[in-house]
């Protein structure tokens, strides 16, 4: 009888295997997960996706008080509302997809130990989601920075917006490398999760996010020039406010960054994809 099969699935001989035209045969399985992802997060709320433009406005408030109020931290004469929302929509995409795939193996042991299909996947799907997310809170953004520059604030927009596609998948990717990292740490060890929570609070004052860079005192700028995702949030404010810096060596390492911990993370997930069903 002559075998009829259409799919063979054959172990992984290598940690760095990662099998492109199968993520492409399942490219509807990453379409369903985006609108799952995108869907029951609000299915059942009374606001709805209207919680993407309710967050970001009150964390703004929120931080114009505290840090603009209070604090007293320069702006570099940018309004507040645009400085702190400019910087509060990237670190919520990359925390978001941080956080979704920090945690794919635990969230998702269920269906990975019923069926198979790539398992990268997920964590695409879940970095892609967000990006509908900021994408809408974007718009807002842009809706307020036109009513800005129609009152005659000297905003300053420049070329260097066409780097923002390159901004987001930078943000997208640096979020995804590290979240596989500490995916296949944390499968094992539960309670390492309580520390990565914190430790993200943590990281965001450790980026550009409610402060220029140019604030910093210079002692401690070379510490926050480290942080890969300095580059990415200097480069966003730089290119439509016409604040923060613009440098190519940064960005440059910014991406060699990613391409490092993405090239790590794949040996890290394909390890632990092999046997983690024993574990969890």
């Amino acid at each position: 009888m002559q075998d009829n099969w259409t799919i063979v699935i054959k172990p992984k001989k290598h940690w760095l295997e990662i099998n492109l035209k199968e993520l492409w045969q399942y490219r509807d399985l990453y379409v369903m997960y985006i609108k799952r992802d995108f869907i029951t997060l609000y299915k059942q709320t009374i606001l709805g996706p209207l919680w993407f433009l309710i967050q970001p406005v009150l964390t703004t408030l929120i931080y114009m008080f505290i840090f603009g109020g209070l604090a007293g931290i320069s702006t570099d004469g940018v309004p507040q509302p645009l400085f702190y929302m400019s910087g509060i929509i990237l670190w919520s995409y990359f925390s978001a997809s941080f956080s979704s795939c920090s945690n794919v193996f635990v969230s998702n042991a269920g269906i990975f130990g019923k069926v198979y299909f790539p398992r990268l996947i997920v964590p695409l799907a879940s970095v892609t989601s967000n990006l509908v997310k900021t994408g809408i809170q974007l718009v807002m953004f842009i809706a307020i920075y036109i009513y800005f520059y129609i009152q005659g604030v000297d905003l300053q927009p420049n070329w260097a917006l066409c780097l923002f596609p390159l901004l987001i998948l930078l943000i997208a990717f640096h979020a995804l490398s590290w979240g596989l990292i500490i995916s296949s740490m944390t499968y094992k060890y539960r309670d390492l999760t309580q520390l990565v929570g914190f430790g993200l609070q943590l990281f965001m004052y450790a980026t550009p996010v409610v402060y220029p860079l140019s604030a910093m005192p210079e002692k401690y700028r070379p510490l926050i020039e480290l942080n890969p995702l300095t580059p990415v949030f200097e480069t966003f404010k730089y290119s439509c406010m016409g604040c923060g810096s613009l440098d190519w060596d940064r960005l440059f390492y910014s991406f060699f960054f990613m391409i490092v911990t993405l090239f790590v993370s794949m040996l890290f997930f394909n390890r632990v994809e092999r046997n983690f069903m024993d574990t969890v």
